[in-house]
């Protein structure tokens, strides 16, 4: 029997992610952000890891300075054959490999680094579903909840979608510098992210996600040059359109008033580092996830 159509579409959506998830280990390891040991160990110690899906001579391949030929030599050296995962390698083989990867592979100094990933876009092209996925289904991340002195839309939670607070609690939070970045969003409402839930969460080697405006990723950056931007896109500008108007949350005025800013907004893509198109929202939040370098199958290292 054939699966149903909703099935394949699932199957092929997470085969996908899961070649996403694969590249970003291996651009880590090549990067010298992982450590090829630590792939290795994780792979042995969780099955339903996305390491244990990688390649033996893909690992070995993203290893700095070992090119395809000598992969193949190793690989025989070890007798690993070509196609095996790192999840399927036998007793021998593991500490082959280890031995191997002890003397060969560069040493990664402290860790892995936490990662501050700004998440903005133009208005109504999806940063809120795409940040709310992620919450839902990459727990590893924080995802910053955002201060806000504009009112709750329907559906929104106070301290979950963000802090509603009032126009003298904003000025107070401002004035005791209790913001990483804080603008006037389409002329009228304030938005802020709280720094000390995210002071406190990159201390623990967590990481951060922050979905904001495009003004404060620009104070970000200017604050933390580290931080990773990414642009969130719609497929079109007339899907863009389409989703203003179709939430039905703002007058006529105001939603034109958003599409005039959304104009502006789009022509700043260039100053981010990474551009995403959100197409689909699951793909697009796996998307971001691999940028964070997390993957969900990944059981955090402090677990351990």
């Amino acid at each position: 029997m054939n699966p149903p159509e909703v099935d394949r579409a699932a199957a092929s959506r997470a085969a996908v992610a899961a070649r996403r998830a694969r590249a970003a280990v291996k651009r880590a390891v090549n990067e010298r952000r992982l450590s090829a040991t630590s792939v290795l160990e994780t792979a042995l110690s969780s099955t339903e890891s996305i390491e244990a899906t990688l390649r033996v001579r893909d690992l070995l391949l993203s290893i700095p300075g070992l090119g395809p030929v000598r992969v193949e030599r190793i690989m025989e050296r070890l007798e690993i054959a070509p196609s095996k995962r790192l999840a399927g390698l036998g007793v021998h083989q593991r500490d082959r490999l280890r031995a191997f990867l002890a003397q060969r592979a560069p040493r990664v100094e402290g860790g892995e680094q936490s990662r501050l990933v700004v998440l903005a876009g133009p208005t109504a092209v999806g940063k809120g579903t795409v940040s709310g996925y992620i919450r839902e289904n990459y727990p590893d991340v924080l995802l910053s909840v955002s201060a806000t002195t504009r009112a709750p839309r329907p559906g929104e939670i106070d301290g979950v979608s963000y802090y509603f607070v009032t126009d003298e609690e904003f000025d107070r939070m401002v004035e005791a510098g209790e913001f990483l970045e804080w603008a006037v969003v389409h002329n009228k409402s304030r938005y802020g992210t709280p720094r000390p839930p995210i002071d406190a969460a990159l201390a623990e080697g967590r990481s951060v996600l922050l979905e904001i405006d495009i003004q404060g990723a620009r104070q970000v950056k200017q604050a933390e040059p580290s931080a990773t931007l990414v642009f969130l896109l719609p497929p079109t500008w007339d899907e863009l359109v389409r989703r203003l108007i179709g939430r039905g949350t703002e007058t006529l005025e105001e939603q034109q008033r958003r599409l005039t800013t959304a104009k502006v907004e789009l022509a700043a893509q260039d100053e981010f580092d990474f551009r995403v198109v959100n197409n689909d929202v699951q793909a697009a939040a796996a998307e971001v996830v691999e940028l964070m370098q997390i993957q969900k199958a990944i059981d955090l290292r402090s677990k351990e």
